[in-house]
Parts: structure tokens; C-alpha cells; sequence
């Protein structure tokens, strides 16, 4: 990535560190090349005002290059600027600089970029703090117990400097709030704020089963909401562009081929699960999924969920040529149940690794070929 020709756009949920790891990575390129001219602009300060215009910014940068010098550009809430993408596309074309961006989602929706900077950029998408950081952050030594705190507390690491419970869930709403105000109203000027709230409650309610839209549209109509099928697709695309939900499409693994209808849909952190729902409808098998699905985003897979035959791989991951198969469950104590989840597994003809992770609080060991791993374990371990 560094010293790449693309413009690198940090993208992810809001709040989830991204004008932080902006300032870490200076102050690493620092260490590496104490001689690299770094040009930071915050655009959230109020002594940046006069560059929140194109011409302004550009001058502003060009005015601070450094010959024979690795010029790294550093622009923070670039879309303070009217017009930041002719300044920066022009920045990009004379082929002298490093360029990093950050901005509001509601302004560099991925569905923009391709728009805004056609072919020239690349992006590093942010999560929340993941289960392995959750316990650096709070010195956490036992696993299983810091586990069950995560799924409650989430990643949204803002939301730790409060010491109630009831503050961080405050905190962790008051996201939510703003991803929909901000980011969603502003850039879409819903005029159904009900619909697109029921929506939401809706797939947090649900996630890691799969969706039917058209199915939805029937639940909502019987509650007095008016609205489509169209609407909610349309409603759901805009939720996964915001990096509030992940859409998980199915793969026929006997067929071979990808299949359009009856997606899973997962929560970008099980905390916003928890801060608008409570505890109600606890499946914790479909927690735990979710958890799993957002930590294989964040190791960098690509994810599926297999259909074989009449049953259901959790996920087919695959990340360059790596390939492998995963169940999740929540207690497998019970035989029928162990013999449930390995079913599916057991059915693929091929030789990639499939694992089952659950709360097993022991080793990890193999079951008929099968890797069978703890979850708290599976999370800590970067893999």
C-alpha cells in the first residue's frame, strides 16, 4: 500500500478509529523514514477553515512539497472541502505524492468512490476493536470471561471511557443516531425515518439468518408500515454501504455456483445489537455467528455462506488461494448437537480445512477430520 500511485481512502464505520489510525501511520512512517516530508491537514479544525475550498487546499499542499523527499499527503474529514476531489485528483495526477484520505461516510459512501476517483483509488476499511484488542485494551487474562463482556461491550472503543453500562450502551446509540442521521438522511433525505428504523431493528433482530426482502415487506406491512419490497432492498444496500450491516451472499457448493436470492446480513458490532434491542430474542449461536463472520472480514477473507444439498455451511472463506469451511455454534456438548454441526461439513467432497468453533473452553482437537476450536480461543489468536 505505502508508496502506491492509488489515493488511499481509510473507510469503515463511524467511529471506529479511522482519523486515529490516520495519525498512527504518520507517526510509523516517521520511524521508518525520519527524512519523509508528511503534509497533514485536519479539516475538522477551525484554523483549517480557509482550506475548506479546492483551490485553497491545493495550493496549500503544493506549497509545502519537498523535492528528492517522500511527500506523504495526509488529508483528515476531507469533505470539509467543497470540491475535494478535483484538488486531490489533481494531486494524484502530477505523480509526487503519497495520498491518504479520511472522511464522513455520508460523503465517501463506497458506492461514490468508483464515481469520485474512477480506477485511481484503494481502500483500508476500518472495524471495530476485535476480540484480541478488546483485551489488550483491558489487560484481560481470562478469555471466556472477557468473551462474554465483548459481546455485550462491542468494539466501539469510544464507548469504554464510560464505567455504566447504561453510559455505553448511551454511547453506543448515540452511533447508531448519528450513522442514520448523518450519514443516511443527509446523503439519501429519507422521507420514512420509521420504515428505515423498523428495517434496522429488524435485521438486528435476525442477524445471521438468512433474508428475504420480500418477506420482510409482508412483516412490515402487517405491522401498519407502508412500504415495498423495493424500498427495503433499497434500504439495505444503503445500510451496508454505511458499514452498519454486511451482506453475505450463498454459494452452492455441489452446483458450483453463486446464488442470487436469500442473503445473510450481519451487525458491524454486536453492541449496537444490544444498545437498540436489549437482550430480547438471545440466540447466542447467532451472536456468536456474527461475531465470527465481522472478525473473518476483518483478517482480510472473502465470505459465503455454502448451501449443500438442504443444508447450510455457516461460511466458505477464501483469502488468495486459501480456502476453508466453518461452523459456529454455541454449545456442542451434546452429541446430536456436535453431530448436527459436523453434518454439513462432513458432506464436502474436497480436502480444505473445515473447522467448527464454539464455546467448547478446551483445546482445540479434531473430530473426524474436522478441526474443532473454542471461540473465545479462535477470536484472541490473529490468525
Amino acid at each position: 500500500m505505502r508508496g502506491t500511485r492509488d489515493i488511499k481512502i481509510i473507510t469503515g464505520l463511524r467511529r471506529s478509529g479511522k482519523s486515529q489510525l490516520m495519525l498512527m501511520y504518520m507517526d510509523w512512517l516517521r520511524s521508518i523514514d525520519p527524512e519523509c516530508q508528511i503534509i497533514f491537514v485536519d479539516l475538522q479544525l477551525l484554523s483549517n477553515e480557509h482550506l475548506c475550498e479546492y483551490h485553497a487546499l491545493y495550493e496549500h499542499i503544493s506549497s509545502q512539497w519537498v523535492p528528492n523527499k517522500n511527500n506523504v499527503v495526509c488529508i483528515d474529514e476531507v469533505q470539509q472541502c467543497k470540491g475535494f476531489e478535483r484538488a486531490v485528483i489533481s494531486l494524484h495526477a502530477e505523480n509526487k505524492y503519497d495520498l491518504y484520505l479520511t472522511g464522513s461516510n455520508a460523503f465517501l459512501l463506497s458506492s461514490d468512490l468508483a464515481t469520485l476517483f474512477t480506477g485511481r483509488y484503494m481502500t483500508v476499511e476500518v472495524f471495530p476493536f476485535s476480540f484480541a484488542e478488546y483485551c489488550e485494551y483491558t489487560g484481560d487474562t481470562d478469555l471466556q470471561d472477557a468473551l462474554d463482556r465483548y459481546v455485550e461491550d462491542g468494539g466501539l472503543a469510544g464507548s469504554y471511557d464510560y464505567s455504566s453500562p447504561r453510559q455505553r450502551k448511551t454511547y453506543v446509540r448515540e452511533v447508531y443516531d448519528t450513522i442514520i442521521q448523518r450519514d443516511l438522511i443527509t446523503k439519501y433525505r429519507y422521507a420514512n425515518l420509521p420504515v428505515l428504523n423498523r428495517v434496522v431493528q429488524y435485521m438486528l433482530d435476525n442477524v445471521s439468518n438468512v433474508c428475504s426482502v420480500s418477506n420482510m415487506a409482508k412483516v412490515l406491512k402487517s405491522e401498519g408500515f407502508d412500504t415495498t419490497h423495493v424500498t427495503i432492498a433499497h434500504y439495505l444496500e444503503q445500510l451496508t454501504q454505511a458499514f452498519l450491516l454486511y451482506k453475505i451472499d450463498r454459494y452452492d457448493i455441489k452446483g458450483r455456483k453463486y446464488l442470487q436470492s436469500m442473503s445473510k446480513y450481519y451487525v458491524v458490532d454486536s453492541a449496537l445489537r444490544y444498545a437498540i434491542l436489549g437482550t430480547r430474542s438471545m440466540d447466542w449461536g447467532r451472536v456468536y455467528e456474527n461475531i465470527v463472520a465481522i472478525e473473518l472480514r476483518r483478517r482480510g477473507y472473502e465470505l459465503y455462506v455454502g448451501k449443500m444439498y438442504q443444508q447450510e455451511v455457516d461460511f466458505i472463506a477464501t483469502r488468495g488461494s486459501e480456502q476453508i469451511y466453518i461452523q459456529v455454534s454455541d454449545n456442542i456438548s451434546e452429541p446430536a448437537t456436535l453431530h448436527r454441526e459436523l453434518t454439513p461439513l462432513l458432506r464436502i467432497p474436497d480436502a480444505y480445512p473445515k473447522y467448527l468453533i464454539a464455546r467448547t473452553k478446551h483445546p482445540t482437537y479434531t473430530d473426524q477430520g474436522v478441526l474443532i476450536h473454542d471461540l473465545a480461543t479462535w477470536l484472541y489468536k490473529e490468525q
